[in-house]
Parts: structure tokens; sequence; C-alpha cells
């Protein structure tokens, strides 16, 4: 049994919420694409029976040794999911079986990374019970006599999990965790709260702060904003709110991620689903260190959820999901600290169906992008491709 990510992500939007704006006009002009080579793409995990989903990597800053987060799973929304970790000691040549991080009583989806300049490992994740109302739907129509859509055996193991906890306990494990690690990975902290979520996880800025651009979550009013860590993502407090544009919902904004440019601006990119621009990626910037921030605005991006990478040349680098025609993953780059874009770079195009991306990117020592993402091929698993820019 499956549901869109769309209908899983769809919400009201109540309340807005207003801060100083740092003044911005819609930038949509696109470079030419650089020149780039796709030079290798390979599988990373495909596990027959496991869904993997929504990975994110992260590269140590000494050892360069690599890290893949996904949620393992049985659906996209199922009562199963937990997060899984990878290594690769060899720049992503080969890659270790996967460790499980965290594995809460019910449904844990999504997964972020960030290895901070200290070594430290920061893991996002957040927890949901919408496979609640699949089981539901399910019971509904075998009580009405319906065909069912479950087998007897997957609807006797989605009623033992529910049987797990009550509907209070239940939503007391609803919320938006993070996990730390001081060893590299040997050992992790429980999990703890953060006040807000994305897919991607938080980004480390010039000066060690590190910046969290998410959704509130869980909460009617769907408040954007960003989170701050002095103290290398032990502690997270409420930096700034990012209010909606003019008319639309909050609730329609999904999936940020951000990065910090050369210049010194903070750079933060957002799923939209409100009708204007809709299925685009917008953005909007910060010229003081994320306290306040522009008018959302379009890119002219369509596509979605993006990363944002900071290359050691000091160009961006976002790469984001693609599902139209030519379904994958495309890329684009900015030379000017995020104000334009590039005209997009595919780095895959042969995706069978629409679930697939949430691609992440990371740079090896010599200068080569690894992307990773998810792709269903029959069975839902983690792919990765090695790429050149010029």
């Amino acid at each position: 049994m499956n549901i869109s990510r769309r209908r899983f992500l769809r919400t009201t939007a109540a309340g807005l919420l207003s801060t100083t704006l740092v003044t911005s006009k819609s930038r949509v002009h696109a470079a030419e694409a650089p020149a780039f080579e796709i030079q290798e793409i390979k599988l990373i995990a495909r596990h027959p029976g496991i869904y993997y989903g929504w990975p994110t990597v992260g590269i140590h800053p000494e050892t360069h040794e690599l890290f893949v987060v996904a949620s393992a799973r049985e659906a996209h929304v199922c009562p199963f999911g937990r997060v899984d970790l990878f290594r690769s000691k060899d720049l992503g040549k080969s890659w270790t079986w996967p460790q499980t991080l965290y594995d809460g009583p019910t449904d844990d989806r999504d997964s972020g990374i960030l290895v901070t300049r200290k070594g430290t490992l920061l893991v996002t994740t957040f927890t949901e019970n919408g496979y609640i109302n699949i089981l539901n739907d399910e019971l509904k129509r075998r009580q009405e006599g319906q065909a069912p859509e479950f087998s007897d055996e997957q609807l006797e193991r989605w009623l033992a999990v529910k049987a797990r906890m009550t509907d209070e306990e239940r939503r007391k494990e609803v919320g938006s965790w993070m996990l730390r690690s001081t060893d590299n990975g040997i050992n992790w902290s429980a999990r703890y709260a953060t006040p807000f979520n994305s897919p991607h996880g938080p980004f480390e800025c010039s000066d060690g702060r590190l910046l969290y651009p998410g959704r509130e979550f869980n909460q009617p009013e769907h408040v954007m904003g960003v989170a701050e860590s002095t103290d290398d993502g032990a502690t997270w407090n409420v930096l700034s709110i990012i209010p909606p544009r003019e008319g639309e919902q909050a609730g329609f904004y999904h999936e940020l991620h951000g990065v910090e440019a050369a210049d010194g601006t903070i750079v933060v990119q957002i799923r939209n689903h409100n009708e204007r621009n809709g299925g685009e990626t917008l953005q909007t910037e910060s010229a003081d260190g994320g306290k306040t921030w522009s008018e959302i605005h379009s890119i002219g991006v369509w596509g979605h959820p993006s990363h944002l990478l900071r290359l050691a040349d000091d160009r961006l680098v976002m790469t984001y999901g693609y599902r139209r025609e030519g379904m994958g993953n495309r890329a684009r780059v900015s030379s000017d600290n995020g104000k334009t874009w590039s005209e997009p770079m595919t780095i895959s195009d042969d995706a069978r169906i629409t679930d697939v991306g949430y691609p992440s990117t990371v740079q090896l020592p010599d200068g080569t992008l690894l992307t990773v993402w998810y792709e269903n091929m029959g069975t839902t698993c983690l792919r990765m491709a090695t790429w050149k820019l010029n």
C-alpha cells in the first residue's frame, strides 16, 4: 500500500507571522549551464522488501569518510520507518551494510546528516503516524465488504504495530528529532527535539554557527523559521521566522535547505505547493546572518526539494528532484552567491515513476561531486552519481 508524498504533506495553514524583511526582487534570469561530465551512476543499496527513501550524504572534513542516512521502511507511508546509516571509506567506491541509528515504536521518516568542521555527526528525522489513516481505511473496506488492498499478513503486521501504544502514547511520539555523535558515529546520543524540521537537516556557517531552516512540526500555524546552534548542535534555539508571501499559506511551503554564500548571504530554498509558482523551488535570502529574510521569490526552477552546497571555488550548487519527462535529478550552479542560477544540468533521467529524487551532494577532495538520491526501480533503492563540473 502506498501514498503520495504530496498527499502526506498537504495541510492547511492558520495565521501568518511577520518579521523585518530584507528587500529583494525576484531574479529568474538563467545563465548558460557550465560544462559538466557524469562519470558514474551506481547503486548504494537495493535490498528486496526494503523501501529506502529521502537520503542525505555528508563527508568528514579530515578523513573524507562518506556517510549516507536514509529512511528504511516497507512503503512510502507505513509503520516501520527507521533511520539507517551507510558509510564509505573509499570515496563512494564501496559502502557498508547499513547500521540502524534510530527505530522508534512508530513511523520515523526522512533523514538528514551534517558533519561539522569539528567532526560531529548530526542526524535528523521526524516521527509521524500517517499510517493510521491508511490502516483505518483498510479496516473500513473490509467491514463494508469491499475488496481489501492489504493481504491478511500485512494487515496483521500493521495491527501489531498499532497495538504497541495507545492513541495518546502515539501522539506523544510525534515530533522532530536530532541524534548526535562525537566519536565518528560509534556512539549516539538519545534523540532530542529541534524547533524545526526539514529533510536534509542543518548547515554550518563560517563563524561556526549551525543553522537549521525548516517547518515547525505538527503545529496548526505551520510556521517556517530558522533554528540556531552555537554549541556544535548540542542545543537549538529559534533564531528567526520566515514569513510566507502575501496571500499565501505557510502550510503549502515545505522542505527547506540552506547554505552560506561566500559574501555572507544566507540562501534558503523552499519547496512550494501554493498555486503561484506551484511545484517550484522558491528562495529567500538573509544579509544579517539569518535574523531577517527577503520576500520569498521565484528563481525559475521547477522541481523540488533542493539541497544546497558551496563549492571550494565559492560557487553554489543546488541539486533537486525532477518529476516530469526525463524524470530524475537535476543541478544548477550560481556564480553570484545565489542571485541567479544557471540552466539545468541533468544528473539522471531514467526514473520509471515519480517516486524519485531528494538528491543531496558533497564535494570530494579532488573536486568531484557526489550526489545521492532515492529511486523506485521495482525496489526503492539508493543511487549515487559522481560528476565533474567545469
